[in-house]
């Protein structure tokens, strides 16, 4: 089997990608549907409007992702995922069926946004760890890389289908399909060989102070640290796709939901296309996420700038690229690179930079693309993401005392280095402070499960 797809080999892990694979198409349809049933029919071609609904849909992300990852770190992680994926059938369900009722208005799909943010925020970290109990550690970056395939091949189908169901019947039929697309997750995680699983530790139940220990962590870890600003930065700013798309092609280019729907899934041909390469790295690191931040920032500054629709909907391809491989990076590094006591805290603090900065950014970039117009709801989030890897990788080389080459002739081309690894060097201190760390949260958590028994 090829090195891209070798976690198939996993039955369990198969089961999941097929699974995974159905539902994200769903929730892709439902993600256009709900835009464009805001902007075009509940309100009058509002950004801000849009970016309310986005906003509630990741503000409880933001409120409750640290319990959450408390919860994963605690509980039977397959059951737990079965619960949240029931829930968003149910949700997605219930809309579509005041949509084809007729009655729905602006403010019920704000109280269903916020109620979707809410199952979201529980089902994100421990979704996110439960991939490293389906296939062995050496296999966990593969897998993280595979499940970013999963997502954006869904994208590249999913706002198509929904673009022309739009056209054909309506936004109420797309909430249904998206209810109805959760059976095959749940299916899946119910088939489940649950003798073949891994189980990680589990946090002791009682023990107080378990979010402040995964804060601990995480502030001891300057990687981390660097991950979480740089992402927490462009995905306020820049990873607004949905919102931006929809100004453009509404506002600027004079389109329809169905060409609204085919930019999302050419944007998806970029990011597919990073999932893949994602899925054969076997051990992503901190440079390759401030690097492909950079990278998003050119490509969102050309994107803003594409004159017709026909050269936008190209420019979103590298855009697509550039987005996915930072993302999977981060995700694969700090997943790898924690304690597995504490991923699923480490995750939940991730996930809360990560989707909950969208309440902040999407309603800003809302009123950037009405006040200023679509392009600057674009070139904001060009702006933002140089700036921040720019100082990212300007406070890395001097934090860790690195040395940085470019050359033409060598592989790899960009060589970074360490000048010294002595005992004071920085992230040498900071492993020592980690397995410290590991050893006296694992020591505590045994003598609370003794104490117990």
């Amino acid at each position: 089997m090829s090195p891209t797809f070798s976690s198939l080999r996993y039955f369990n892990y198969r089961l999941w990608f097929a699974g995974a694979l159905v539902a994200n198409v769903g929730t892709w349809m439902q993600r256009v549907a709900q835009d464009w049933l805001v902007l075009t029919v509940l309100s009058d071609d509002s950004g801000v409007a849009v970016g309310i609904v986005t906003a509630l849909q990741f503000l409880p992300v933001l409120l409750l992702s640290a319990h959450a990852g408390v919860l994963a770190d605690r509980v039977n992680r397959r059951k737990l995922i079965i619960a949240t994926q029931s829930s968003l059938a149910v949700l997605a369900l219930a809309l579509g069926g005041l949509v084809l009722s007729g009655y729905v208005q602006l403010w019920h799909v704000y109280v269903f946004a916020l109620l979707l943010g809410i199952v979201t925020a529980i089902d994100n970290p421990v979704r996110q760890t439960f991939v490293a109990e389906m296939v062995p550690t050496d296999k966990l970056s593969n897998a993280v890389g595979l499940n970013s395939a999963s997502f954006n091949a869904a994208r590249l189908i999913g706002p198509g289908i929904a673009g022309l169901m739009i056209a054909w019947v309506g936004t109420g039929w797309v909430f249904v399909i998206n209810g109805i697309s959760f059976v095959a997750t749940i299916f899946a995680l119910t088939r489940m060989r649950t003798r073949e699983l891994r189980p990680m530790p589990h946090a002791a139940r009682h023990e107080k102070g378990q979010i402040r220990a995964g804060l601990r962590y995480v502030r001891g870890r300057s990687d981390i640290l660097v991950i979480m600003v740089v992402v927490g930065v462009v995905s306020t700013f820049g990873l607004n796709f949905q919102l931006t798309s929809a100004l453009m092609a509404r506002t600027e280019f004079g389109k329809g939901a169905q060409e609204y729907g085919i930019l999302g899934s050419i944007l998806a041909i970029g990011s597919l296309t990073g999932a893949l390469l994602a899925a054969r790295r076997e051990r992503p690191r901190v440079r390759l996420v401030i690097g492909s931040a950079f990278a998003f920032g050119i490509t969102t500054g050309v994107l803003a700038l594409m004159p017709t629709y026909e050269s936008f909907a190209l420019a979103c391809i590298p855009v697509g690229l550039a987005s996915l491989t930072m993302m999977t990076a981060a995700n694969a590094t700090i997943q790898m690179g924690t304690d597995p006591a504490l991923r699923g805290r480490v995750m939940a603090l991730y996930m809360m930079v990560f989707l909950g900065a969208t309440p902040i950014g999407s309603p800003l970039v809302g009123w950037i693309g009405e006040t200023f117009g679509a392009r600057w709801s674009i070139g904001i989030g060009s702006i933002t993401a140089l700036l921040v890897s720019t100082g990212a990788a300007v406070w890395a080389v001097r934090r860790w005392h690195l040395q940085v080459r470019y050359s033409l002739r060598s592989r790899p081309h960009l060589q970074v280095m360490y000048l010294d690894r002595e005992p004071g060097h920085p992230l040498e201190a900071e492993r020592l402070a980690r397995e410290e760390a590991a050893r006296a949260l694992r020591a505590e958590e045994l003598r609370d499960a003794n104490t117990r028994a």
